[in-house]
């Protein structure tokens, strides 16, 4: 028995140097001549440069799911997309969405009510001012069934399994100690009401044939700034999940995953706090981040204290200058791509999908005027900016059910294997302290392709070499350029 599983080795081993194995390979450039644009194909061989560094590639080395990647389909997104001819959306959805025929975006971050990118501020409950509606009686979806909803079943037509996340960035005001949108604290006495909102909308979602795979309890629970905007502490969080919304979603037999935190990477102790209270933990899926502010190794740290808990990445701006002649992709995929895949986050969901050329709409008083959308929209014509190529760079190949695999990271440990300088044909091993190999990240896919981000922000062009299962290739990459390398398994 031994003998035969050790010929086993051998035989894969003829089998897979009988024919070449090829590598695609899908390129931008800072200088726009090329944008995620597909490159003339790669081979790799048995022949290893003995003083280069190495990005290896290991597939043995698995680490966390991957649920996809995509954007936050705003209310002034919606709003954009629903005012273009059917024609012109299907063709720019399609684009969007179609894994085939497109980029295949699988991640979708609904708002819950209005966000600070909609025209005006709404809730699914509003009331006059001085009442009150604890039944929910007048709670209704009018609002989402006029763009958002319309938007997502031609979405759903298209890719009818993405994910899709939903994310409050204010209860009713009738609910609030302000009894205002921006700002002010849920009641205490409101907890309850509150949690059956967050029931109501998902039953009501469902009603309209779109699951909500799952909610964040509060963007920016620790932001007030915003129009909308609530106040939360780690506290009063734990209390409404373990007393409120937990149970009720229970109850209600809802499937749907809580997150809590969807803050900065500057609060690791947010939810770890919640996950410090077993009753309260037991509910809790995991918990969501963005990065504008902190370090992203915060995300690390939250798994490495709770690794039975998820991590998700659900907001980060990305924008450029409208008509710039350069596009600074390289930081931006080794950011928001390598960075966050490498930190354990099952997703990344940027901020915004769309938006028109003044990055309209937006609410007064703490709306964002210069959050642009990744599509830019002016009546039928749509024109695509950074954040698109960004998420196309891991969207189009690394798809849900993916698998982040090791490659060598900048800085690693690696070996080296050298002709000794004294005796031709003897080797000697040599220790690399810190490998020089540009930013990257690997995935193992469900349909058998191995897929290699990389990014050179660098001002020098760079060797990419590349060793996977013992053979070995080498690609260039321009100063300032990302790309993403496919090959299978």
């Amino acid at each position: 028995m031994l003998k035969k599983l050790a010929l086993l080795p051998v035989c894969a081993l003829a089998l897979s140097t009988a024919s070449a194995q090829t590598i695609r390979s899908f390129v931008t450039r800072p200088d726009r001549s090329a944008l995620f644009a597909e490159q003339p194909e790669a081979e790799f061989s048995e022949q290893r440069n003995e003083r280069a560094p190495y990005i290896i590639v290991d597939p043995r080395q698995s680490y966390q799911p991957v649920d996809g990647f995509g954007f936050a389909l705003t209310g002034g997104s919606a709003e954009h997309l629903i005012k273009m001819s059917p024609k012109a959306r299907h063709a720019l959805l399609e684009a969007l969405f179609d894994p085939h025929k497109g980029i295949g975006i699988s991640c979708i971050r609904l708002t819950l009510g209005a966000s600070d990118l909609n025209s005006f501020v709404f809730s699914y409950d509003d009331m006059p001012e001085g009442k009150e509606d604890f039944a929910l009686e007048h709670f209704s979806l009018a609002q989402d069934l006029r763009d958002v909803v319309p938007v997502m079943h031609e979405i759903l037509a298209i890719n009818p399994d993405i994910q899709v996340l939903s994310s409050p960035w204010s209860a009713p005001a009738w609910m609030k100690e302000s009894k205002n949108v921006r700002g002010g604290k849920l009641r205490k006495e409101c907890y309850g009401v509150y949690a059956d909102y967050f029931v109501r909308y998902v039953e009501a979602m469902r009603e309209q044939g779109i699951e909500i795979d799952a909610v964040t309890i509060q963007n920016e629970p620790l932001n007030s700034r915003n129009t909308p905007s609530m106040p939360w502490s780690a506290a009063d969080q734990t209390d409404f999940v373990k007393n409120h919304l937990g149970p009720k979603f229970r109850a209600a037999q809802l499937p749907t995953g809580i997150i809590v935190f969807d803050h900065n990477c500057d609060r690791p102790d947010y939810a770890l706090e919640i996950y410090d209270d077993p009753e309260a933990a037991r509910y809790v899926l995991g918990s969501a981040y963005h990065h504008y502010r902190g370090d992203l190794s915060a995300m690390s740290y939250v798994h490495e204290a709770r690794p039975d808990k998820e991590i998700y990445f659900t907001e980060q701006m990305t924008t450029e200058r409208p008509g710039s002649p350069r596009i600074d992709i390289a930081p931006a995929v080794g950011r928001l791509i390598v960075g966050i895949m490498r930190n354990w986050s099952r997703n990344v969901v940027l901020w915004n999908l769309a938006a028109d050329p003044d990055n309209d709409p937006h609410t007064d008083n703490g709306g964002c005027s210069m959050c642009q959308g990744a599509v830019t929209i002016d009546g039928n014509k749509a024109s695509y900016n950074i954040a698109y190529y960004v998420i196309a760079h891991a969207s189009k190949f690394v798809r849900p059910g993916s698998v982040r695999i090791g490659s060598t990271a900048p800085g690693d440990r690696s070996m080296q294997l050298c002709e000794d300088e004294q005796r031709p044909g003897v080797f000697r091993a040599n220790v690399v302290a810190h490998t020089d190999v540009p930013a990257n990240v690997a995935f193992r896919t469900p349909d058998g392709h191995i897929v290699l981000v990389v990014s050179n922000d660098s001002w020098s062009r760079r060797t990419v070499n590349i060793q996977y299962e013992g053979r070995f290739a080498t690609l260039e990459l321009e100063p300032g350029a990302t790309a993403t390398y496919v090959w299978e398994k």
